[in-house]
């Protein structure tokens, strides 16, 4: 920015100095203070005023000394350097942080920096020469690559005769990773896999819920003999009996996250025409922030997931478990973005077998809808987020019989799903702090369904 100065040239615009271009320049005030000793000086000769004459005198002779000396002390036209970082330190949740170092030269006697960021009012401020470390903060509910601050300094010489040419600089964008509410319990798949875990599977095995009591056969342990039973069914102790019990397993979860349109409360900026508002989630903010919720859920019940998305053909990130997955899920939410058109998918993606998927989707068209109905044909149990935000009321009469054919199309879609034994869960607005009562009914329609008693607790401490 250029701070009211005149027009630059386009080599300016672009960031070029010419080697013989001087970084300071004469300001309009400096002009202006010549100017008006000069006239002061030429009235009072005129008039026959000596006084009057006198006073003009000091104002040019002030003017030209401060610019010539301002110009001999900075010679070999050196600019004020800028040293922007992101800061490393803590911060709050939906809060970015950078820090500006100053390092003006000699000549400057004040320091003119102005800060932006897109979404945000610029801020101007004014602070004394010599090395300064400003600390910057921005505020935003977006997730994903995000923009953040772009600052331009403009150094002024003693009394303001000479500044320097403005200098830009512009902070990397940052990854800001998707935040995680607590959800309880989730619903796991119908089938359980693996020989250990934290729930209960249908099959015998070393696990603390006991199926029956049954005669001892070769490869029961001894450590299961019953002595009680064994001793009142058989005094003679001719036959022995054991403690069956069911085995422990883990539940498997694949997070498919629909990356193929980012769209905002505002209809205007569906076309790509406005910009989103920093102060409101998209619906791949709220798809990250839904994935990253079962995720830690599942995390902490000690299970595996994985994440697959639907806007980008590249290999899905298998499941597995553990801190270190955590981290690697909530890296691979916070880079899906919609990448161009992406071509209709012939087949569904392959998912591991018996795993629970959650679909994340706003349900806008009838490809998330076909792929939720082809992994239930398949045996996998399918949980539809819809994470589409609460859109405003449209401004035009076209936008709004849009969007009423465009949200009529999509009920019946949900619809459809709900009726097919799809459950859709909200994420949006007031809804999102029902999700988790939500999840919690869907675990105990499937407890009373269950022919077996199967422990469902999957997720954190309420």
């Amino acid at each position: 920015m250029s701070f009211g100065t005149p027009a630059r040239s386009a080599a300016e615009d672009r960031g070029l100095r010419r080697p013989d271009e001087p970084v300071w320049r004469r300001t309009p005030h400096g002009v202006l203070g010549v100017v008006a000793g000069v006239v002061v000086l030429a009235l009072g000769l005129l008039a026959g005023r000596a006084d009057v004459a006198l006073l003009g005198v000091p104002v040019v002779l002030g003017v030209l000394w401060r610019a010539r000396s301002a110009r001999g002390e900075d010679a070999e036209a050196t600019a004020t350097e800028i040293r922007l970082a992101a800061q490393d330190g803590p911060t709050r949740p939906g809060e970015l942080g950078a820090s500006l170092t100053l390092e003006p030269p000699r000549v400057a006697e004040l320091v003119q920096v102005r800060v932006a960021a897109p979404g945000h009012r610029p801020v101007e401020v004014t602070v004394p020469d010599g090395h300064r470390v400003l600390d910057l903060r921005l505020a935003t509910v977006r997730t994903g690559a995000q923009p953040t601050f772009v600052v331009d300094v403009r150094g002024y010489g003693d009394g303001g005769a000479v500044a320097e040419d403005p200098v830009r600089a512009a902070a990397p964008d940052r990854i800001v990773l998707p935040t995680a509410m607590p959800l309880g319990r989730i619903p796991l798949p119908y089938r359980l896999r693996g020989l250990t875990g934290q729930h209960t599977s249908r099959r015998l095995g070393d696990g603390d819920e006991l199926r029956d009591v049954h005669p001892f056969v070769p490869g029961d342990r001894l450590r299961r003999i019953d002595w009680r039973t064994t001793a009142r069914r058989s005094p003679e102790l001719d036959e022995l009996y054991v403690r069956r019990t069911y085995a422990t397993a883990e539940a498997t979860t694949m997070l498919v996250v629909d990356s193929r349109d980012d769209v905002g409360p505002d209809l205007r900026t569906w076309r790509g025409s406005g910009e989103q508002r920093v102060d409101e989630p998209t619906s791949l903010d709220l798809a990250r922030h839904a994935a990253a919720s079962v995720a830690t859920a599942v995390v902490e019940a000690g299970d595996r997931v994985g994440l697959e998305d639907l806007g980008r053909r590249r290999r899905p990130v298998p499941p597995s478990g553990g801190r270190r997955q955590l981290r690697r899920l909530l890296y691979g939410l916070a880079l899906s973005s919609p990448v161009g058109t992406p071509p209709r998918r012939l087949r569904a993606p392959q998912l591991p077998a018996d795993a629970v998927v959650y679909l994340f989707t706003t349900a806008l068209d009838d490809e998330s809808a076909r792929l939720a109905r082809t992994w239930k044909d398949h045996g996998h149990r399918v949980v539809v987020v819809d994470t589409l935000p609460v859109v405003r009321p449209a401004y035009g009469e076209h936008l709004r019989i849009a969007w009423r054919i465009t949200a009529m199309e999509r009920e019946d879609r949900l619809r459809a799903l709900v009726a097919e034994g799809v459950p859709v869960v909200p994420w949006s607005g007031a809804a999102r702090s029902a999700a988790p009562a939500r999840l919690e009914t869907l675990v105990r329609a499937a407890e009373r369904h269950h022919s077996v008693p199967v422990r469902l607790t999957s997720g954190g401490t309420r």
